[in-house]
């Protein structure tokens, strides 16, 4: 191994002697006569190792010692004295020098001396060049990354819990538990749990509160650290903010559901797109769409997510009301009205003021009607029925409809200027049929309702339910799709639908088919082979992926007699 050796010495024989045995062993050899010279050269050039006599004329090599230190200098720095008893050179390895060799050398001692030093300060390089990796690295680390003792006592952290957590560099070496409690004690007992088990411990989303901070979500991670003997000596705990992560399943969860909506497809995207653009406005919407699409979750939705949310929501079906009532119903009567009036009357649109009030089947209502609610529309004035003075409210209308408005006003059975105040904005709620993809997730919602409601634990629907789902056209749309579920939960006692609770109704359906036993048995065991290969044969997985219960499993592999070795 070839070196930069610098060798101080007053006496010129022995830095010659120093230079011919080391220059000898492939080195390269500077020498200096003072501390004045050696520092010179010292600030010329890095040396790998020094040879510094202790005694010179205008100083000592302790002082070049001392010089070195002060300046950081990785170098051995080796001690030449004439009396190795002295007690100089006692002192100098008390202040870092590396060894000291007598005088008057000897070319293998210092050789070995030589070697030595050189092996030592390799590898004090290389532990500092994996010091500054690991410190590097410690910095980098967006996640907080805090190690304690066995006595849960604070050794280090990182810059990410500085920041994440609110602590200092001051924390360092106080018991963790004394630190403040952002998590509310959360990871204080996570680490005593990981200290007492040895063994790692994971955590998910625990919220935590730092000082004049947002809330955040934080998932937990520790790992032991073990001493030579694999005894346990501390804990590693590695915070991860989820914030990011937990704000994207909300908003993911928003998109599969808003307020009582339930739909991810593209069209039910745009339909909730649409609802937020109108929650905060007073525009009145007309919503369109087949019978049992969901129009009056819409109109929730409009009225719950704007301003007016905290106000009345006053619902009229317009087809349940009696042309005689309709109009009493709506604005109220005082008094002696009419036959029957022994009181004043509060109508709807009086209990909706500040709110909104919701006209069900809109097209159902008669011209006479037709003509007073236009008023409302235009004045925000009513008269109630048997009184003629005006009564002013604050009221969003939202109407529905599942019919042709156009095709009415042409055949003269709405007023085309109430068509036209009603239609500012239509929301068009789309049948079943065009968001097949929301089948499924609207078979959850029913089915973990249904659960709740009729105390049972049914964990899926067979997957020939689903393909039957998925293909019927669903005439009756969500409202059929959810009296079909109940239907099933009703006659079913196991734990999942099959065609056999399905309504006889949906089971006479063009294009749908049982399969025949020798079809159900090919599609089933071909199912399972395929999950349980998916699985690594772990039947409790492969049941889960299945949509059964182990048992149900076993019953099946047992039937079609299937084992690993079935092709």
């Amino acid at each position: 191994m070839s070196a930069r050796i610098l060798v101080i010495d007053d006496e010129e024989s022995i830095r010659f002697t120093f230079e011919r045995f080391l220059t000898t062993d492939g080195h390269n050899v500077a020498t200096a006569e003072s501390c004045r010279e050696a520092l010179a050269r010292i600030n010329e050039t890095s040396f790998d190792v020094v040879f510094a006599d202790i005694i010179l004329g205008d100083g000592t090599g302790i002082d070049i010692l001392r010089e070195i230190r002060a300046r950081g200098l990785s170098c051995p720095v080796i001690m030449i004295t004439g009396d190795p008893g002295v007690e100089t050179a006692a002192e100098s390895i008390r202040l870092g020098a590396f060894d000291y060799i007598p005088k008057p050398v000897n070319q293998e001692s210092l050789l070995h001396t030589t070697r030595t030093a050189l092996k030592y300060k390799a590898l004090n390089e290389e532990k500092e060049r994996f010091r500054t990796n690991l410190e590097a690295i410690f910095r980098s680390v967006t996640d907080a990354i805090i190690t304690v003792d066995k006595e849960a006592v604070v050794l280090e952290l990182n810059e990410a819990a500085m920041t994440m957590c609110g602590y200092s560099r001051d924390d360092i070496g106080k018991a963790f538990s004394s630190l403040p409690e952002i998590c509310s004690g959360r990871c204080a007992e996570i680490l005593g749990e990981a200290i007492k088990s040895g063994e790692p411990v994971e955590v998910d989303r625990i919220e935590c509160r730092p000082a004049n901070r947002a809330i955040r979500v934080i998932s937990v991670r520790t790992y032991p650290l073990l001493g030579p003997m694999g005894v346990l000596s501390g804990v590693v705990m590695v915070l991860r903010d989820d914030t990011h992560v937990a704000d994207l399943e909300t908003e993911l969860k928003e998109h599969r559901q808003f307020h009582r909506i339930v739909g991810r497809s593209e069209p039910m995207q745009k339909v909730y797109a649409l609802i937020k653009a109108l929650a905060r406005v007073q525009t009145t919407v007309l919503i369109t769409g087949e019978s049992g699409t969901g129009k009056e979750l819409v109109a929730e939705a409009l009225h719950r997510a704007g301003e007016r949310g905290h106000k009345p929501l006053v619902k009229v079906n317009c087809s349940a009301l009696p042309e005689s009532l309709l109009e009493s119903e709506l604005f109220g009567h005082v008094k002696g009205a009419f036959t029957g009036a022994i009181r004043d009357n509060v109508g709807r649109f009086h209990r909706a003021d500040g709110g909104t009030i919701f006209f069900d089947e809109i097209g159902d209502i008669s011209p006479i009607i037709q003509l007073k609610l236009l008023r409302v529309l235009e004045e925000r004035e009513f008269e109630r029925v048997g009184s003629s003075t005006p009564i002013k409210v604050d009221v969003r209308l939202i109407a529905a409809t599942n019919r042709n408005l156009m095709e009415k006003v042409s055949r003269g059975e709405l007023r085309e200027d109430l068509y036209y105040r009603l239609k500012v904005v239509e929301v068009r709620v789309p049948p079943l049929r065009d968001r097949r993809q929301d089948i499924p997730l609207l078979v959850d919602h029913f089915r973990n309702g249904f659960n709740i409601k009729f105390k049972k634990t049914i964990e899926a629907i067979s997957s020939d339910v689903l393909k039957a789902f998925l293909k019927y056209p669903w005439p009756g749309n969500v409202r059929e799709l959810e009296h079909t579920m109940e239907h099933a939960f009703v006659l079913c006692s196991q734990n999942i639908i099959t065609f056999d609770h399905l309504p006889p109704d949906f089971m006479s359906a063009p294009g749908i088919e049982r399969r025949s036993p020798d079809e159900i048995q090919d599609t089933d065991s071909h199912a399972i082979l395929e999950a349980l290969d998916k699985t690594a044969w772990n039947k409790a997985r492969a049941a889960r992926l299945l949509g059964m219960d182990r048992v149900t499993l076993y019953r099946k592999m047992k039937r079609y007699n299937l084992t690993k070795d079935t092709p």
